[in-house]
């Protein structure tokens, strides 16, 4: 069950691999087209350059169950499986079912072409015919049977449930909501865990709700901001928390997490597990829960601070960055051991001395 579950995790992951630049892209899109006026339009006539943006970018959000339903699908099954795999995508769209459909689509259309181009026996004049024809055409067959009288209307219902929920949160709701989703989503820094709910912060992004995307954007910025804080809020106050080696880092680190990134903060974290994730999650709860409760959204997934402007508040966005980031620093400096000269010293020389091989003999 353990090697099914990692099996599946990594057809998802690729084909989140090969959907970002298209989200990142059309989400771009349309924080310009509307930051110049733009609006989607669906004539030709009277269309104007920043509509051409906003309405390219929407038109590319829409391609989001395709994508990520041919890509699971090539994942599994490789070439065979793109063709059935994006046709799952439009049934997806067609029956409303979004970023779901799409996901569960995909992993039908690749498995469905996996077996058959596994098991299937032709005679050797077809086998050219195999990869081309015969695989992609029975498994969107089949794939599209199960889609359209099997899994729709259960699909579509939970689609539907899903965004009900979410737009029906009261106030206190929308607060709750934003501290999990921002602390989970930081968690491991980018890691296995963060993925869940950033993929259905996307999900929801498709579907027109933008609020959790501004959560995902905004809290992956907070765990390297904050440890950059804290540095500076422990040199005030003369209380020594990180080595020079993890100084160092966060030279590295603090740039990357003004990006979105926030693997920098790992090596960082690596030192001091349990204080640095404990500190950087309540960070990230509360910059989530502030701008959800506020009614800040993103329609781009990604970028860092060169979105906030796009945001839907970008003011509610800067106040929620900052004060996530400043309670991160804040528990960071609280939590965490000062150190001595010789342990702020000590990652550094050891370092050198794992390295230094002017001692080894061949004679």
């Amino acid at each position: 069950m353990k090697k099914v579950g990692q099996e599946v995790k990594q057809h998802l992951l690729t084909a989140i691999s090969y959907m970002l630049p298209l989200v990142v892209a059309s989400g771009l899109l349309i924080a310009i087209g509307n930051l110049m006026g733009g609006e989607n339009v669906t004539k030709l006539s009277g269309m104007s350059f920043p509509d051409a943006l906003t309405t390219l970018g929407v038109l590319g959000m829409g391609l989001l169950p395709s994508f990520i339903a041919g890509y699971i699908s090539y994942s599994i099954s490789d070439r065979p499986g793109i063709a059935p795999g994006f046709l799952m995508g439009q049934i997806a769209s067609f029956l409303g079912a979004g970023f779901l459909g799409g996901i569960i689509g995909g992993f039908i259309a690749g498995y469905t072409s996996k077996l058959i181009k596994d098991h299937l026996k032709v005679p050797n004049w077809a086998q050219a015919l195999m990869p081309m024809m015969i695989v992609p055409t029975l498994s969107a067959i089949i794939g599209g049977a199960i889609m359209f009288f099997i899994l729709g209307t259960p699909l579509t219902m939970a689609t539907k449930g899903l965004t009900d929920f979410i737009t029906g949160l009261d106030q206190s709701q929308k607060a709750m909501y934003g501290f999990i989703i921002g602390a989970i989503g930081c968690i491991d820094y980018g890691g296995a865990i963060s993925k869940v709910p950033n993929l259905i912060c996307d999900g929801l992004l498709l579907e027109g709700i933008t609020g959790p995307e501004g959560i995902k954007v905004l809290a992956a910025m907070v765990p390297p901001i904050g440890v950059t804080f804290a540095y500076l809020f422990s040199n005030i106050v003369h209380k020594r928390i990180y080595t020079k080696q993890e100084v160092n880092a966060i030279k590295v680190a603090f740039p990357m997490g003004l990006c979105m990134i926030s693997e920098g903060v790992i090596p960082i974290a690596m030192n001091d597990l349990i204080r640095t994730v404990i500190s950087t999650s309540i960070g990230c709860g509360i910059t989530g829960a502030i701008s959800y409760l506020f009614g800040n959204g993103s329609p781009v997934p990604s970028g860092g601070i060169f979105v906030i402007p796009a945001m839907d508040k970008p003011l509610v966005a800067v106040i929620a960055l900052l004060v996530g980031s400043c309670v991160t620093a804040v528990l960071l400096v609280l939590l965490k051991k000062p150190l001595s000269d010789a342990e702020f010293d000590s990652a550094l020389d050891d370092t050198e001395e794992e390295v230094d091989l002017s001692n080894l003999s061949f004679e």
